[in-house]
């Protein structure tokens, strides 16, 4: 294990299991994901290890077949992936989200119909809030679902999905007025609908369109697609839990996961930009000595390692507060505000100590420098996790006087 983002008191059993994730990504990640995020190409086999490792189902209950971890252990894991290839850790992250939503609130028929087969890695999960002229404001949303006996019909376009096209369970947030009267709050008149599909790109199932991949200038190799619903019937056993208006809830309940695990693959991709950079600062000379005997070099080292060390810590407290079963929402939002930022800066101090081979696609560091900025609005951009936290410190410090 690296000196770098160490954390205490992690059971026998969190430390096997890091040790396994870490030695599989050293041997079956690494020495592919250059090629393959080139080529934009799923990482098939990959994905197939992370379900032989049991990964699909790492916080699922024991009871429906999963392994039952916390959630810093989840974390933890996805910054080692991260580690080696940002994009694998997406792959699991929408997925890990609907599981999570499901197990919080889900119903019983809903958690036996599907968690199964989730830990299995059977069905992969996706989620949907985003839409074409939505960006942040969520309760701006324009898509439609509309009661039709034991029924309902969905409408509507959703933009941004990861794992659009390989997912086979999509959480669709949409606005439904049933039993909402006109003038209710947004928020309170959406709905979280489970909806199945076949994998796949086209019409994938009748009245749901999923396009091609959306062509990323990073972030390369998971598909990224729009969701197009053209009088899409579910059953009426598919809202979430079985009631209508609470979706908003639902899904950033399911959001603050989805932001630690931002924070965690930041925290993964600035670990691999320091290793990166302190290995090829001890091997180029320069003046006749390695440039990382240079004060400069040194103190970029320096504090590349110390913004490591702190997005981790404010990860980790993040993880521990929500499986503690406290609100997070300030933890979470400032882990990941902080992780995206200092994972920007140290990627970009690596390439700096790259010099000009930085920008060449041989190095490593090329892929990094494209993929660290998917992180800074993954999940909220930088400007919302503010707006968070601002409101939660009045909160917490309002003033008596």
């Amino acid at each position: 294990m690296s000196r770098l983002a160490q954390t205490a008191g992690l059971t026998d059993i969190q430390r096997e299991i890091l040790a396994t994730v870490r030695d599989f990504v050293d041997k079956e990640i690494i020495p592919v994901a250059t090629e393959l995020e080139h080529r934009d190409e799923y990482p098939d086999r990959i994905v197939e290890g992370l379900k032989e490792l049991g990964l699909f189902g790492l916080m699922i209950p024991e009871e429906y077949g999963g392994l039952g971890e916390s959630l810093l252990t989840y974390a933890l894991c996805v910054e080692e992936i991260a580690r080696g290839w940002m994009s694998v850790s997406g792959i699991i992250n929408t997925h890990f989200i609907v599981a999570y939503m499901l197990k919080q609130h889900g119903t019983e028929e809903q958690r036996a119909a599907f968690l199964p087969r989730m830990a299995a890695g059977e069905v992969r999960g996706a989620f949907s809030m985003s839409e074409p002229g939505l960006g942040s404001d969520v309760a701006a949303i324009t898509s439609k679902g509309i009661r039709d006996g034991d029924s309902y019909v969905l409408n509507g376009q959703k933009m941004w999905l990861t794992n659009g096209g390989t997912s086979s369970l999509v959480a669709v947030l949409c606005r439904s007025d049933e039993g909402h009267p006109e003038g209710t709050a947004p928020h309170r008149s959406m709905t979280t609908f489970l909806v199945e599909k076949e994998p796949g790109f086209g019409e994938v199932r009748p009245g749901l369109t999923i396009p091609g991949k959306i062509d990323k200038m990073g972030y390369k190799g998971v598909d990224t697609t729009e969701l197009i619903m053209d009088g899409l019937r579910i059953p009426a056993n598919r809202v979430l839990g079985g009631t209508t208006g609470r979706g908003f809830y639902q899904m950033m309940d399911g959001v603050e996961v989805g932001r630690v695990n931002v924070a965690a693959r930041g925290c993964g991709v600035a670990q691999r930009a320091f290793e990166l950079g302190v290995a090829y600062a001890q091997q180029r000379h320069t003046f006749g000595k390695p440039i990382a005997q240079h004060q400069a070099i040194q103190f970029k080292l320096a504090e590349m390692a110390t913004k490591v060390e702190a997005a981790h810590a404010m990860m980790v407290n993040a993880a521990r507060k929500k499986d503690s079963g406290e609100r997070n929402d300030l933890e979470a939002g400032m882990a990941k505000y902080l992780a995206s930022e200092y994972c920007k800066e140290v990627v970009e101090d690596a390439f700096r100590i790259h010099g000009g081979y930085g920008f060449s696609k041989e190095y490593e560091i090329e892929r990094l420098y494209r993929e660290a900025p998917m992180l800074l609005i993954g999940e909220g951009t930088a400007e919302i996790q503010k707006m968070i936290i601002g409101r939660r410190l009045l909160e917490e410090y309002r003033s008596q006087g």
